[in-house]
């Protein structure tokens, strides 16, 4: 027999915002959710407010991570940002990379060799199957199905491996930087690239088998943390978040980028705005991510520079300027806001991710009303990284 909490003794909220909560009632309990719960995208923590085993209010608390990327940025040169800028979303760093990087080409007046803007668009497609793999298994943690983490954790090893092949590195690449990339791709890397893709894809049918096919994770996630689409715009959602509930937002589409505009794809859509339709459209993006690896290596010149001439980085000025540079990553539109005044520092950088709006304003809307045992399935399903928020 489930238990209905009766809502009309929940506590009306002051004129402040806050609730009138007597903890020492008895009644309502606080409770912290993080920042190490395994429920938890990451180092962050909710507080709440518990009645029985429903949630009544909820407050996000952040700074246990790395913070301030965005004021210790003015405080470098340009080429110092260029490693900085990674450490401001670890599972998908090479977004904020780009993103950077076409900021200063715009001011600049920096053109990229073709050759370099088809690599860019690999490497970002490749952080987004690894972004992906990533929160498969963390959403299917979150409702006690363990096994997927394992084997995503592992196809996720296999990307990592084309990108130390690649880059030399496996998690913060610094491979994007301004005026192109830092090499082309190594000889064999395609084939190897297509083993690595038939494996994820072969991973991704018994993903489909064990987790979309169960039972219990179907009727925790069918119905479960719904977005009404009317709130998307007011509350920024972007990305899957947002497509998931029929929402086509995909900038890679609208505002194409680099050579997106080159590739045949459809963003992926879903209607019931739910935990398992987002888990659903990350899938397929997933599958389609893949697709379009196999276009752009199909594509791609085999010849040109990947770099363009620039000056001097250690006395490079940029004229005064602004500009704002968008794109699509896993969880929807990320941009970088970059003002420059004419000297060797940038004057202003302001990072716009989605997970900012993700798990503050949605994340403490959605929770409420919402049985404890769901909040960690719900967290994951918005798919968020802390330091977007603490930049």
């Amino acid at each position: 027999m489930s238990y209905t909490p009766d809502r009309s003794q929940y506590p009306a909220k002051k004129a402040d915002g806050t609730l009138d909560i007597d903890l020492t009632s008895g009644k309502y309990l606080k409770l912290w959710h993080g920042p190490n719960h395994p429920g938890i995208t990451g180092n962050m923590s909710v507080e709440l407010t518990v009645c029985g085993d429903e949630v009544v209010d909820a407050k996000t608390h952040v700074g246990y991570l790395h913070r301030g990327f965005e004021k210790l940025m003015e405080r470098r040169s340009f080429i110092q940002v260029f490693p900085i800028v990674c450490r401001v979303c670890v599972p998908e760093p090479d977004f904020n990379e780009y993103c950077y990087a076409a900021a200063v080409e715009e001011l600049a007046g920096i053109k990229v060799p073709p050759l370099a803007d088809w690599i860019r668009t690999l490497i970002l497609e490749m952080g987004r199957v690894n972004s992906y793999m990533m929160y498969l298994g963390g959403q299917a943690g979150a409702f006690g199905l363990g096994v997927i983490g394992q084997w995503t954790t592992y196809v996720r090893d296999l990307m990592l491996d084309r990108f130390e092949e690649l880059t030399g590195a496996r998690i913060y690449h610094m491979f994007i930087m301004p005026g192109g990339v830092r090499d082309r791709l190594p000889e064999g890397f395609e084939q190897r690239m297509e083993e690595t893709l038939r494996e994820i894809e072969s991973t991704l049918k018994d993903v489909y088998d064990v987790m979309f096919c169960n039972a219990v994770f179907k009727k925790r996630s069918v119905g479960v943390g719904y977005i009404d689409p009317a709130l998307m715009d007011a509350y920024g959602v972007t990305g899957p978040n947002a497509r998931a509930g029929g929402v086509a937002k995909d900038v890679r589409r609208d505002q194409p980028y680099l050579v997106y505009n080159e590739l045949d794809f459809e963003p992926v859509v879903g209607k019931d705005s739910d935990i398992y339709t987002r888990a659903d459209v990350r899938r397929r993006d997933v599958t389609m991510s893949v697709d379009l690896i196999r276009q752009i290596l199909a594509k791609m010149p085999k010849d040109g520079p990947v770099m363009a001439v620039t000056p001097n980085v250690l006395h490079w000025k940029i004229p005064r300027g602004e500009t704002y540079i968008r794109g699509e990553c896993s969880r929807g539109e990320y941009g970088y806001y970059l003002v420059t005044d004419g000297s060797g520092f940038p004057r202003r950088i302001n990072v716009r991710g989605p997970s900012y709006t993700h798990a503050v304003a949605l994340l403490e809307r959605m929770i409420v009303n919402l049985n404890i045992s769901d909040v960690a399935g719900l967290m994951v399903s918005l798919h968020t990284y802390p330091p977007e928020i603490e930049r």
